[in-house]
Parts: structure tokens; C-alpha cells; sequence
């Protein structure tokens, strides 16, 4: 039996969650390095499935399967695709960052019991959530599948609950109040999702008798699997919402501001970069795989509310007054060309949305890690306490802006590839959706410009005089997402190698063929 690289990728963060738990309470710092440990050991293992997936080969690569829950038909089935690899290489990437970045984010108050454990319990919850994400890029059984679409949301719910930002803590007794709502809202969303995902994965195997992507696959092929138009549609839709509130699509994503708003800023990359990729992704595999025919039908509403995403989100990204609210509302419009994009159904928009979901993952992860440097250091999230920042802290400001930009989709950095094929997808489809979409680029400069602005340039505000710049540590952070976004934005061929061919596969799902450019003759 070949070596079970995927479970190895996945099980080598559980395993050093369980380690970093147990590590004694007095040595924090060792708690922190062994975690830092594993999340690059885990970094090596998804370079290496990067690097043994093969482009042009079988759709579902490294594959594994074993029986599980041998009565009900589970199996315990992995593969990897084109989609998935890139998505756990972002996961992998961003881990080490993120731990990084919230090196003190969970040490304990000088009053708090030697026996209290809040280091070793915080990254040992990071490394759950890692290892939970990577599994579901591979799971190709429905049901496991949504096992760990539910079990991600436990660590998750004490990450934002528990361990929430620290700007106002201390000093305000509803703070903690403010992250119970947040973490309480977060899971009440994504459970309720979940419910009804559950009632849609029980239907499938009443209609299909297997849970397994590739035996479902196998029967619409040979013509044994025909399903009801109405079923397969009711079918979708629970799929649907699930996936839309992970991702989160209007009107579904009240709860993500809330939760990137009271979490810390590393968390909050967590849920936004790494997590909420996992809604997206799911749209691609789940509800384009499994049900073409309901997914075309119901590609007029989607894309109507992934425009409707993009704009809503950019408009109040605008209008916020807090940093992190802003990036999470910027999100959401992001989340909308991703969405878009896929439900575009040309090559051009799929292959831009996947790349998206990579893009947006460092983008975000480089903006909100440098936002919650500054954000520490005077205590403050709201964009009025700040000023002059660049003349104090000129390091800083300059990272800040480079993620800023990037967020924006500036040319030359990764962003700007992956917007660019979904608005080329979007227009040769639905001209109209395109030409709606591209006004959250406008928005998009403004926020982020505004945001700049207010915060980096003008007066030294007295508050911020005394501001350090970025330290070794924040540099070691924020310096190689920067080189990333570069080199992915002038060089992104390794990603759309890897990309295209499991787009073909998606595209061959749904039926569907990019519109033929209309030429006219020469006369």
C-alpha cells in the first residue's frame, strides 16, 4: 500500500494540536515553537502533494479509501484535484504566518492561575482547525465531508469566543459580552447551514445509494443514477445554503463582521482566508458536481446576489469607521466575484475564482496581520485614533499599503489576475453582470485609499508619536506574503497549471462550453 500522503498532511496538525494542549502550563514559549513546528512540517508534506499532483492526470490523485461506517456506506475516501491542492497549499502557507503573528495574542494576565493554559489551548485550536480545513479540500466522500464542515466550527467558536481582541479588553466589561455575541452568532449561522446540509446529504444517499463522489459520478455515467428535476433542485438548495453561508453571500453574512470584528487579527485571517474557503470551494465540487442541472437553473439568483455581495460589501466598507469591520466587509465583496466567477460556468470564471480564493487568502492574510501590528501597538481599532502613522513607522505604513493595494486588485500584484478572469468569464456570458461587477473595483480603491489615508498620512497624531516600527518577528510575517503576492501576480503560471485541467473537469460536469466570440466577416 503507497504511503497515505493526504492523511499524512492532515493528521500531522492533529497531532501536534494534541501536543501543543499538553505541553505544561508554565512553558508557553515551548508551546508556541512546537506548534510553529508542526505547522511547518505540515507546509513540507502539502509541498510535497503540490508537487506530486500531476496537471494532466486523473482527476482525484493521491487517493485513498477505507471502509468507515461499513452499514450506512461511509467510507473514509480521499483524492486531491487540481482546485483542492491549490486551496491546502494556501492553508499550509498561511498557518505559520498566522501563528507567528499571534506569538502574545494568547499569553495570560499576570493574575492568572499557573494551572490556567490559554497559549497552549490557542494554537493547539489553530492546529485543529488547519487540520480540519486540509482534510475537507480532500475528502471525496459527501458524508465525511460534512462531518468536518460541522467539527470545524468547535474550534472555532472558543477562537473567537475566547480568545477575542484585545484593543478595548480590559478596560471595557462588554467586551467579552461583544465576543460571546460574536462567537455565539458565528455558530449559530454555520450550525443552522449545516442542518439543513444534513437533511440534503441523507437525500442524496436515498437517491444515489452511495456517499462517494467518484460512485455517483460513475452512475450518471452509465446512465443507473437519474434524478427527479424537483429532487435534484431541493437537493441543491440545501447544498447551497450551507456553502453560502460559509462562503458568506448576501443576506447570509451578517455573522462574518461581528466575529473578524472581536477576534483577533490572526483569527480573523483564519476564518476569512482559510475557513470561509472552504464554502466556496464546495459550491465547486458539491453543488457543481452533483447537480448540474439544478446548479444552471438556479445560476440566474446566484449571480444576482453575488452582485449583489459585491457592491453591498464595498459600499459599507466605505462607510466604517472600524479597520478590521472594513476588511471584513471588503471581504464579502470579494467573496461576491468569487461566487460570481463560478457561477459564471466559462473556463475563464472558474479558473479566476479558484485563483481568487488563493489570492484573496494572501491578500487578506498580508492587510489584516499588518492592521493588527498597528491596531496592538496604539490599542485602538477605530480609524479616527490614527495619523501620520508613515512618518512615525514608515515600514509599517509602506507593508500596510502594499497589502491595501493588493487588495484592490492593483496590476502586477496576484489579485489582479485572478479579478481579471472572473470579470473576462462574467462578460463574455452576461455582459450586464460584468459591467455591475466592475464597480466594485471603483469602490474597492476608495475604501482601501480612504483607509490609507486616514490612517497613515496627515498630522502625527500625539497618540501615535511614539509608535515603533515592524520588529523582526512582524517582518518575518509580513515580508513573504508580500514576495508571494508579487510573484504571483507577474509569474501565476504555476497556479493556473494546476487550476485549468480540474475546470475543464467542472465545466465537463455541468455541460457546459465558453461562448464562442462573435466575429464579423470581412468584407
Amino acid at each position: 500500500m503507497s504511503f497515505p500522503l493526504l492523511t499524512a498532511t492532515a493528521a500531522l496538525p492533529a497531532i501536534g494540536a494534541i501536543a501543543t494542549a499538553a505541553v505544561p502550563a508554565a512553558r508557553r514559549t515551548a508551546a508556541k515553537w512546537l506548534a510553529l513546528l508542526f505547522s511547518l512540517g505540515t507546509l513540507v508534506l502539502a509541498a510535497v502533494v503540490f508537487l506530486r499532483f500531476e496537471p494532466g492526470g486523473d482527476r482525484y490523485q493521491l487517493t485513498e479509501s477505507r471502509a468507515w461506517i461499513a452499514d450506512f456506506g461511509v467510507r473514509y475516501e480521499l483524492g486531491v484535484d487540481g482546485i483542492g491542492v491549490a486551496l491546502l497549499g494556501l492553508t499550509a502557507l498561511l498557518i505559520p504566518f498566522v501563528i507567528v503573528a499571534a506569538w502574545h495574542d494568547a499569553d495570560p494576565h499576570e493574575t492568572k492561575s499557573t494551572r490556567w493554559r490559554p497559549t497552549q489551548g490557542f494554537f493547539a485550536l489553530i492546529l485543529m482547525v488547519e487540520a480540519m480545513v486540509v482534510l475537507s479540500f480532500v475528502a471525496t466522500d459527501v458524508f465525511l465531508f460534512y462531518i468536518l464542515f460541522e467539527a470545524m466550527l468547535i474550534p472555532m467558536y472558543f477562537l473567537i469566543g475566547g480568545f477575542g481582541d484585545r484593543a478595548h479588553a480590559g478596560t471595557d466589561e462588554s467586551a467579552a459580552t461583544q465576543r460571546s455575541y460574536a462567537a455565539v452568532k458565528f455558530l449559530l449561522y454555520n450550525l443552522a447551514g449545516g442542518l439543513i446540509m444534513l437533511a440534503a446529504v441523507i437525500g442524496l444517499y436515498v437517491v444515489a445509494g452511495s456517499f462517494s463522489l467518484s460512485e455517483i459520478a460513475a452512475a450518471r455515467a452509465d446512465g443507473s443514477l437519474e434524478m427527479a428535476t424537483s429532487t435534484e433542485r431541493w437537493l441543491f438548495l440545501g447544498f447551497f445554503f450551507a456553502f453560502a453561508v460559509k462562503a458568506p453571500l448576501w443576506p447570509l453574512h451578517t455573522w462574518l463582521p461581528n466575529a473578524m470584528g472581536e477576534a483577533t487579527a490572526p483569527v480573523a485571517v483564519l476564518i476569512t482566508a482559510i475557513v470561509d474557503k472552504v464554502g466556496t470551494f464546495a459550491m465547486l465540487r458539491f453543488c457543481l458536481g452533483l447537480f448540474p442541472e439544478a446548479s444552471k437553473w438556479a445560476t440566474p439568483v446566484v449571480i444576482t446576489l453575488a452582485l449583489i455581495s459585491i457592491v453591498y460589501g464595498a459600499l459599507l466598507a466605505v462607510g466604517q469607521r472600524d479597520i478590521k469591520r472594513l476588511i471584513a466587509y471588503a471581504s464579502i465583496s470579494h467573496f461576491g466575484f468569487i461566487i460570481l466567477g463560478i457561477f459564471a460556468m466559462t473556463s475563464q470564471g472558474q479558473s479566476g475564482a479558484t485563483l481568487y480564493m488563493v489570492n484573496h487568502g494572501l491578500s487578506t492574510a498580508a492587510l489584516l496581520l499588518v492592521a493588527g501590528f498597528l491596531i496592538t501597538r496604539r490599542g485602538s481599532r477605530l480609524i479616527a485614533d490614527y495619523g501620520g502613522v508613515q512618518k512615525v513607522a514608515p515600514v509599517l505604513a509602506g507593508t500596510f499599503l502594499i497589502g491595501g493595494l493588493a487588495t484592490l486588485s492593483l496590476p502586477g500584484l496576484a489579485p489582479f489576475v485572478s479579478e481579471f478572469l472572473v470579470l473576462v468569464g462574467t462578460f463574455s456570458a452576461y455582459p450586464v453582470a460584468g459591467v455591475v461587477a466592475t464597480s466594485g473595483i471603483v469602490l474597492a480603491a476608495l475604501y482601501v485609499l480612504v483607509l490609507y489615508q486616514r490612517t497613515m498620512t496627515g498630522p502625527v497624531q500625539e497618540s501615535v508619536r511614539s509608535m515603533p516600527d515592524l520588529r523582526a518577528r512582524e517582518l518575518a510575517v509580513a515580508v513573504p506574503l508580500i514576495a508571494v503576492l508579487i510573484f504571483l501576480g507577474v509569474f501565476p503560471k504555476p497556479l493556473t497549471e494546476v487550476v485549468n485541467p480540474a475546470v475543464e473537469h467542472t465545466m465537463s460536469d455541468v455541460q457546459k462550453k465558453d461562448p464562442q466570440p462573435e466575429v464579423e466577416a470581412a468584407k
